[in-house]
């Protein structure tokens, strides 16, 4: 019998996200935060979590000062992303390069893609942007801000622009805002009842967890709640997250470190002769190579694993902001290379 015969053709068609492990001494490949958090871990096993992760919503819900029945939970920020294109279907446009999960996840679903590329310092092109809106009715548009692999947060303005001449839901993906002196896109819920802000703690040091947060008017979160599978976000992950919402001091520690990692790396990078570094909001940092191939192949010979973007941004690579530690082995290494 012949499997992929009675794979739906949309899905035969789609390629799987890749996240691939690779034996290296330096990972700063995956935009993972080098600190961890500081928690405790005691929950009961036998009993299945609150399906409302109510306490949760409830911290987040008061850090972003919204109501809690503006906040759902999610299995990491994909999950929102899934749920959000099961309850509102396509098509789904959205800029690129950015996060590939947003084609994925439309594809994987039967639902039509538009993609707008970005313009040439990597922000929306706002005219080509407004088109499609008008022209192809998008019901939802994602824009990741900042944005992944690019660094850059998109000019406040474009963003504001699409949400009000769009007839869906606009996403704003703030899952790199924590590193970014840009304000947050929460604030505008209450003028945008469209808008759709997604966050998620993977970014600052609670990756193993998975959890993400849509912030959203009331009626949008009572219907995308509608397709969330129930106990979506286990016990330990909801202990754990509240215990480390609860922990801000050393929350913002930690991010001020990274911020500062990336201001070393940046003017470093700088000063390497060969590379064109892009401006960062995020906490990595993308740049361009002669030979991208080359300089990644032998970074890993050095046991450092950074990302090749290959077919995303042809010539580029990005670099995860990691320790210290991390950060010069990969510049001492980068220098040899260059």
């Amino acid at each position: 019998m012949d499997i992929r015969k009675l794979v739906k053709p949309n899905i035969r068609s789609l390629r799987a996200y890749q996240a691939e492990e690779i034996p290296c001494r330096v990972k700063l490949d995956a935009n993972e935060s080098p600190f961890g958090m500081t928690v405790l871990k005691s929950v009961r096993t036998n009993r299945y979590p609150d399906p409302g992760a109510r306490e949760l919503r409830k911290l987040v819900a008061a850090e972003l000062r919204v109501r809690p029945e503006n906040v759902l939970h999610g299995n990491g920020s994909d999950e929102l992303i899934y749920c959000l294109i099961a309850a509102f279907g396509g098509p789904v446009m959205y800029p690129v390069p950015t996060f590939s999960m947003y084609g994925i996840i439309a594809q994987a679903l039967g639902e039509r893609r538009i993609e707008v590329p970005l313009d040439g310092a990597f922000d929306l092109d706002i005219k080509n942007c407004a088109s499609h809106v008008k022209k192809s009715r998008p019901r939802l548009v994602f824009l990741s801000s900042p944005n992944n692999p690019t660094g850059n947060s998109f000019s406040h303005d474009r963003i504001v622009r699409i949400i009000r001449q769009s007839g869906g839901i606009v996403v704003v993906d703030e899952a790199y805002q924590p590193f970014s002196d840009k304000k947050s896109f929460v604030p505008l819920l209450k003028k945008h009842r469209n808008l759709v802000v997604l966050r998620t703690l993977s970014k600052i040091g609670l990756a193993a967890l998975r959890v993400g947060f849509m912030i959203a008017d009331k009626d949008v979160v009572t219907e995308v709640n509608k397709v969330r599978l129930p106990f979506n976000v286990n016990a330990l992950s909801q202990k754990v997250a509240t215990d480390a919402l609860r922990n801000r001091e050393q929350r913002k520690g930690n991010i001020n470190r990274i911020v500062a990692g990336r201001k070393m790396l940046l003017k470093n990078l700088e000063g390497i002769e060969g590379i064109t570094v892009y401006p960062s909001d995020a906490n990595f940092i993308l740049f361009r190579v002669n030979n991208g191939d080359r300089v990644h192949r032998e970074l890993l010979r050095h046991g450092i694993l950074i990302r090749n973007m290959k077919g995303v941004a042809e010539g580029c690579l990005r670099v995860s902001v990691g320790a210290e530690r991390e950060n010069r082995a990969f510049l001492k290494a980068l220098r040899v290379l260059m």
